[in-house]
């Protein structure tokens, strides 16, 4: 086998991904993580990179619906997918009822995780719009946050579940 052979990586792949609910087109690295796609392809920062590893959750993002690690994903492998960032949260220059609840629970500090928290929130509020301490607890065990202790997060979340049902903060 030459050298050359050898040396050229695989050949960029053409993706199309519906992100925060614009068509995106690029051609990508195969290799290319989808946190990285999104980072710096897109520009949008509010995924964050902590770990690398899947671990910590602060690159959570929703693919198609589902919660999802961003940096243990391939950007090729959300190609004809819907994904969702933290960015699309907020509306028209207004917070979103989840970040709304962060803020006002003191559900962040130094906010390197909270992008990850929010999108796992999101997650866990569509599938049960009114979860225990326990089932909060449980769900978010993905994410890590080294600032807070969780009881801002948990109660951010409970909350962000009164807030989505229309009941008062």
């Amino acid at each position: 086998m030459s050298s050359a052979a050898y040396d050229a990586g695989p050949e960029p792949v053409r993706i199309t991904v519906n992100v925060n609910g614009e068509t995106r087109t690029a051609t990508v690295e195969p290799r290319l993580l989808l946190s990285d796609f999104l980072r710096h392809e897109l520009a949008l920062t509010g995924t964050h990179v902590g770990c690398e590893h899947g671990v910590c959750g602060a690159c959570s993002i929703r693919i198609d619906g589902e919660i999802a690690r961003s940096c243990t994903t391939f950007a090729v492998q959300a190609d004809g997918c819907e994904v969702r960032t933290v960015e699309a949260l907020a509306q028209d220059g207004h917070l979103h009822p989840i970040q709304e609840a962060f803020r006002a629970n003191h559900g962040l500090q130094c906010g390197f995780c909270t992008p990850g928290f929010l999108m796992t929130t999101e997650a866990l509020l569509a599938e049960n719009p009114d979860p225990t301490d326990e089932e909060i607890r449980e769900y978010l065990s993905g994410n890590i946050c080294r600032c807070t202790g969780y009881v801002g997060i948990v109660a951010a979340v409970k909350d962000a579940a009164k807030r989505l049902q229309g009941g008062t903060a």
